[in-house]
């Protein structure tokens, strides 16, 4: 990804400079939005729907039965279903606020985001063995999803700010790296590695956009090489590491699944089990096997092993097809942008869909770590997908400024 300062940016006459950004909309009507891009997130969502009904199907009948209440087998997907009308609506809203608008926020964003996460550990929800929601009333939410929002706002206006800077460490890598670590150091509190992984994901990636030299990046990747080449020299170390620590258990798992199988590499054995059996062209929708109380967390973060298990190689192969239009067509998006900060907003949502698809792929195939990563539009969960589109709705907005300039 070339960063921002490669492309140069033409400036009518008599405007402001791209330093000092304009924060009021152009006015006259908004522009259209990039339809290409809407219509792939609406037809990701809508397989993603469909996905969701036959890999929750059976969990939903089982909790509802084992609690003594009526069968409800489709309680994941009618909740998933609302959250995604809400979310659309999201988008459609979001997609008219002009992004200069949003850009005096990015410091408050900061602010609020970190005080959600202190809020997390004073009185956060606790469920499956971590501390990563708020309750509302009768509703629950994660924090973690509007920190990765925050993150991008901030990034994508201190880019802006230090412009030609960033290539120094004063401003090109101290500052970011300030905010990736108080983020990264409260997330793994509750605990919560997928989130901490993909901020900094993220956070990188805007960075190197936005000017940050490159050998602060190879560095970082020369180090994290370092540490995994380590571990997997040491499994023995690992595995009695694992005994009392969640990260090390984790990584135990991954290194040897089969030595876990009782205890934390059954999930990613299940997994392969249901990606294997599927074959070329899967067993068919709704044929899932090991979504039958086999596979954890069949309706979440592993979701793609059953699409792999229904629809084979073939299916999966085409979804992952259609992520990567969207990943492509979100970052032309980006290069078409004439407003500097529109165009690493854009960088910034469009790679957090690619970091969250590859991870979450990656994890499901045993290529990396578990980590708790969700399938974009396709994972149970409320929040989250309420936020995806919305950020969609962002990306959607700054196309119409395209079409204003």
């Amino acid at each position: 990804m070339p960063n921002v300062y490669d492309f140069p940016l033409s400036q009518p006459e008599g405007s402001q400079t791209l330093q000092e950004a304009p924060r009021t909309r152009r006015r006259g009507r908004p522009g259209h939005l990039d339809l290409p891009f809407l219509l792939l997130t609406l037809l990701l969502l809508a397989v993603g729907l469909v996905m969701l009904l036959s890999s929750s199907y059976a969990i939903a009948y089982f909790e509802s039965v084992s609690k003594g209440a009526e069968a409800a087998p489709m309680s994941y997907f009618t909740s998933q279903l609302i959250y995604a009308v809400g979310g659309i609506v999201a988008l459609i809203i979001v997609s008219f606020i002009p992004l200069s608008f949003l850009r005096r926020f990015s410091v408050p964003a900061i602010v609020v985001a970190f005080g959600l996460l202190l809020g997390v550990l004073l009185t956060g929800l606790r469920g499956n063995g971590a501390v990563r929601w708020i309750g509302v009333g009768s509703l629950t939410f994660q924090p973690s999803e509007l920190v990765k929002a925050a993150v991008i706002l901030a990034f994508a206006d201190w880019t802006v700010r230090f412009g030609p800077k960033m290539g120094d460490f004063k401003h090109g890598v101290l500052p970011f790296l300030g905010v990736l670590g108080m983020f990264s150091f409260l997330l793994m509190q509750q605990p919560h590695l997928s989130a901490t992984i993909i901020i900094l994901g993220v956070g990188a990636l805007m960075m190197y956009a936005g000017g940050t030299r490159w050998y602060w990046f190879v560095a970082a990747a020369a180090a994290a090489a370092m540490v995994i080449l380590y571990l997997r020299s040491h499994q023995d170390w690992v595995i009695e590491k694992a005994k009392e620590n969640y990260m090390f258990a984790r990584v135990a798992a991954w290194l040897d699944p089969e030595s876990q199988r009782r205890g934390d590499g059954w999930q990613i054995l299940q997994s392969l089990y249901a990606i294997g059996s599927g074959g070329l062209l899967g067993l068919g929708l709704g044929n899932s096997r090991q979504k039958y109380l086999y596979l954890p967390e069949a309706q979440n973060d592993y979701i793609f092993s059953i699409i792999c298990e229904e629809l084979g190689f073939v299916g999966a192969v085409l979804i992952l097809l259609l992520f990567a239009m969207l990943i492509l067509r979100g970052f032309w998006l980006a290069l078409q942008c004439k407003d500097q900060f529109n165009r690493m907003m854009v960088i910034g949502f469009t790679g957090l869909i690619a970091i969250q698809v590859f991870l979450n792929v990656g994890v499901v195939t045993n290529l990396l770590p578990s980590t708790g990563i969700s399938l974009p539009f396709f994972s149970s969960g409320g929040t989250a997908l309420i936020v995806q589109l919305a950020e969609v709705g962002l990306i959607l907005s700054a196309s119409r400024e395209i079409g204003n300039k």
